[in-house]
Order: structure tokens, then sequence, then C-alpha cells
């Protein structure tokens, strides 16, 4: 599995799992079931509410922590208490630390973005966490962020599928040194079903997930897939070995549509997330 490097040099696989809308209840088989397939970057939030099944599979795994690499995220409703937060998702993981902590959504309402991210850089300069990032994240608040912050985000955690590429904000975050993170990666499997996409798999004997996984590893961009299915799980991980013509690649990109799944960032509230 290929890493990424982060903008102050810890790593990160780029091709990780995901565990949005996982319930409390399975979260400990389904993340055992991902890290049995070969995953090591697990992306959970506090919000999620299932931070403590993580934990238990992690802890259950007997995987040395060296090797894992865990981000969590601040909840809408903790940003005037981030180093609190920070560390009750700690005391649900078990953990005494993780690799990767995010501001989940800006709720530009709240105005209160800018105080967590500086509370988070006191976390970060005293070695607590290993990396600090942002989530949803649009150009205005990144702008706005970096006006009054000393520590650029690490990652911008944001939807991003072929039908959804949101190019001009992947671009500006990585010319500033912020590597870019897909959610939804697949468009919730919407942008597996197009002709292209179907194409390529065909040529290469593969399903159309690992197609487009692939477009997003090729492009440089971290994944963070979802299943619930252990065999689904396998299968793309295996996106990892899968390698795109030049052609191949640019025929997914051209499925650009601008098909948000989510909501808009520069909106939306979630304060009780």
């Amino acid at each position: 599995m290929t890493d990424i490097s982060l903008n102050n040099g810890v790593t990160v696989p780029q091709l990780g799992f995901g565990v949005f809308q996982v319930p409390p209840e399975d979260t400990q088989r389904i993340v055992e079931d991902a890290l049995a397939a070969g995953y090591r970057h697990i992306d959970t939030a506090a919000a999620y509410r299932n931070e403590a099944g993580v934990g238990a599979a992690l802890a259950a795994s007997g995987i040395p922590r060296e090797d894992l690499f865990i981000t969590t995220k601040l909840r809408n409703g903790d940003q005037g208490r981030a180093k609190d937060a920070y560390r009750d998702s700690l005391q649900a993981l078990g953990l005494d630390f993780v690799d990767l902590y995010l501001i989940h959504w800006p709720v530009p309402s709240q105005e209160l973005y800018v105080q967590a991210w500086k509370e988070m850089e006191r976390l970060y300069a005293g070695k607590e966490i290993r990396a600090i990032g942002v989530s949803n994240f649009l150009a205005d608040h990144l702008d706005t962020l970096l006006a009054s912050s000393d520590v650029v985000p690490a990652v911008n955690q944001i939807e991003l599928h072929p039908s959804y590429q949101q190019a001009e904000l992947a671009s500006k975050g990585r010319a500033l040194g912020i590597a870019v993170e897909a959610y939804s990666p697949l468009g919730q499997g919407g942008d597996l079903k197009g002709n292209a996409v179907t194409a390529v798999a065909q040529a290469h004997d593969a399903t159309a997930a690992q197609v487009v996984l692939a477009w997003h590893l090729a492009a440089g961009t971290i994944a963070i897939p979802k299943s619930a299915d252990s065999a689904r799980m396998r299968e793309n991980f295996a996106a990892s070995s899968l390698t795109l013509t030049d052609n191949e690649f640019s025929s997914i990109t051209a499925l650009e549509r601008g098909a948000r799944i989510g909501s808009d960032p520069a909106v939306a509230a979630f304060s009780q997330l």
C-alpha cells in the first residue's frame, strides 16, 4: 500500500477504511474484518458514535500501534471545547494519541472553528496528536483559518468522487501543502455504473469500485471507502495494485458533473453532531 507523506513528514496509508454510518454494535466486527483484509488506516469521528467499537477492534487485533494510522474528528458541537473533546475521543478509542485529528465541519455560523484550531495547535505542539487537519473546508474557510494560524492543516477531507471532484478546491489545498482526502470516494455507489467505469473494469478484469479507487490513488488522493462486507473490503483493498492508463484515467475524470451528495459546507450547521 502506497503511503502519502503529509506536510509535517507523517505518512498515511493512501487507502483507508471509513466507518461513517456503521452502527456502534457492529463496529468492532466490521473494523476487525477491515484490519484482517489489510487496512491499517481507520477513519472515524466522535459524531459517528462508534469510536469505542473502533478501539475495541484495534485492541483485539494485536497489530502494533506503530503500524496503524487512526483518524478521528471533532464534533461540531464541541468546537468550543476542543481539548476536552479530543481527550474524550482518546478515552473512547482506548488510545494514547491519534495520528490525525480533524475539525469535522467548519459550521461558519458558529464562528468557532478558528478557536478550535488554535486549541488543536496547542495539542499538536505538545505532541499529543501526530497531525491536525480539517474536513469539509471550502476555500474561504481555509483562507480564514490560515490568516490566524501557525500550522497549515495536514489534510482537508472532502466529498470527492468522479461525478463531484471539487478540482479547484483540491488544487488550492495541494498548492498550500494540504493533502486531499476523499470521503464518499465511490459516490456512495452512484459512480460505479457509468460506461467509462464499466469499460475500464472490463479491460482490467476488475470491479467498478477498484477502478474508481485506482483513479483516486493515481490522482494522489487519500481515499477512505467503507463496506460491511468482508469480501468487498478485500476487493476494494486490491485497488492498490491496479494501474490505469492515461486515457483510462482521463475517461474517469471526464465524469465530472457537479453531483454533490452531501451537504454544502458553506451553510451546513449540524450543531447537534
